[in-house]
């Protein structure tokens, strides 16, 4: 588990960040600073949601917004096309729509990146990597079998339906 000190990055500290599976909510973020910071719950709520108020707001008047050592949101018009409803298989058009485009920043691209040098990978690494396994139609690494050559070993102590457990450099 990891924490945050009062200048937003990581630190040994006593509060920490407790996600669940669908990932850390609005409702965390406020507990965590609060703890952090020594202010009420309420206090910190409303810190928080006028900041994404604010970057919200920037970005409907200006159409860009630049946090430093965090990313760059842009509002970007989304040309119209044409697509298959994936049902019927139907053609339909698609209007052109305005998106926000999120561009990480140089620490954050840092730090994700240190993911793949820690050993220890976070267990949420391989849960989202087995679910867009899954959403693209493919079996979770959970699911797939041992390949010819690793089940010629009839001698292995392995149950060949027990979980194979990751090795090498994930790099």
């Amino acid at each position: 588990m990891r924490s945050l000190n009062a200048a937003g990055g990581c630190a040994a500290s006593r509060v920490y960040w407790v996600g669940s599976a669908d990932g850390v909510t609005k409702k965390e973020i406020v507990r965590v600073i609060s703890e952090e910071l020594g202010l009420t719950q309420q206090q910190t709520k409303e810190v928080v949601q006028r900041t994404f108020d604010s970057i919200v707001e920037t970005l409907v008047r200006e159409g860009r917004i630049e946090l430093r050592n965090f990313g760059v949101f842009e509002v970007k018009l989304r040309a119209a096309r044409n697509a298959r409803n994936p049902k019927t298989s139907q053609q339909v058009h698609v209007p052109e729509k305005y998106v926000v485009s999120f561009k990480p920043g140089k620490v954050m691209e840092q730090r994700v990146q240190e993911l793949s040098e820690e050993p220890g990978r976070p267990a949420w690494l391989d849960m989202t990597e087995e679910s867009n396994a899954l959403s693209k139609g493919k079996p979770a690494a959970s699911e797939t079998k041992p390949s010819a050559s690793s089940s010629q070993n009839s001698n292995s102590s392995r149950d060949s339906d027990g979980p194979i457990s990751p090795s090498g450099n994930w790099g």
